[in-house]
């Protein structure tokens, strides 16, 4: 009965944890970007009491022994790096990945930052930077004079002035990764790289993997409404019957405190 108390005390504290990874997917459902996450979880220890195929007393080999399990434990947050759906916006500093791969800006520490959200800006200096001001890698500078700007699916950037004359000001680069789940989440759409993650492969759009580019739209939250309420609900369900075992052994353990002797 007191084991009984502590298993069911871990299937509550997983499904708090997996309430709170639902209730951020859908706090970001509008966020730019954002990549859904999901809880991953694993059976604690067993405690064996006979094992399968043992001998019994009276000789016969036992077919199922006797195992009771610990409870449950998270081991993960995973995130899902599925397509979001995409909104045109008519502004040509708009781009979205179709595809693998990932936004490189200079996190202003010398490091790389990673990013799905393509909204871009050009900040005083004529250089394309984020909204928070973090420039895009590799460089890129929009002439004095710009009336046009154009991405193509390949990622080469095209500056057209007044006067009609044409310029490639660069080659937009994306990276992609081995095992994007290995990514760490810095919060603000952003992304860094870990040991688990493996180093970024950087190249153009289009090549060996990599997405494609779509301006004037915007890649949106891969947060599905639908599914994440239903599962909130059965996390919901499972807290409360986890809940309902605490009492019951709670109930139990009251009647054996009551016995007389």
């Amino acid at each position: 009965m007191i084991r009984s108390l502590f298993t069911a005390a871990t299937g509550m504290s997983a499904q708090q944890i997996e309430q709170d990874v639902i209730a951020n997917n859908l706090a970001n459902v509008n966020t730019m970007g954002f990549k859904k996450s999901r809880a991953n979880f694993q059976d604690l220890m067993y405690q064996i009491y006979s094992k399968a195929g043992a001998t019994s007393s009276t000789g016969v080999q036992l077919p199922a022994g006797i195992e009771i399990g610990m409870g449950v434990k998270p081991i993960s947050t995973q995130k899902i790096f599925s397509q979001g759906d995409y909104q045109q916006t008519g502004n040509p500093f708009d781009w979205a990945i179709e595809g693998d791969g990932f936004f490189q800006l200079d996190d202003g520490d010398g490091g790389t930052a990673y990013t799905r959200a393509g909204s871009f800006k050009i900040n005083k200096d004529s250089n394309i930077c984020n909204s928070e001001g973090l420039l895009l890698t590799p460089a890129l500078s929009v002439p004095q004079g710009t009336v046009v700007i154009t991405v193509d699916k390949s990622g080469q950037v095209t500056a057209t002035d007044s006067k009609g004359t044409m310029t490639q000001i660069g080659q937009l680069q994306i990276a992609t990764f081995i095992n994007p789940a290995g990514l760490s989440s810095a919060g603000r759409n952003l992304y860094s790289k870990t040991d688990a993650s493996g180093e970024a492969s950087v190249g153009n759009p289009g090549i060996e993997g990599k997405g494609t580019i779509s301006q004037y739209f915007l890649e949106m939250s891969n947060v599905n409404v639908i599914d994440e309420m239903v599962k909130m609900i059965t996390g919901q369900r499972a807290y409360e019957i986890n809940s309902k075992s605490v009492q019951t052994a709670d109930a139990m353990l009251g009647i054996v405190n009551s016995m007389k002797r």
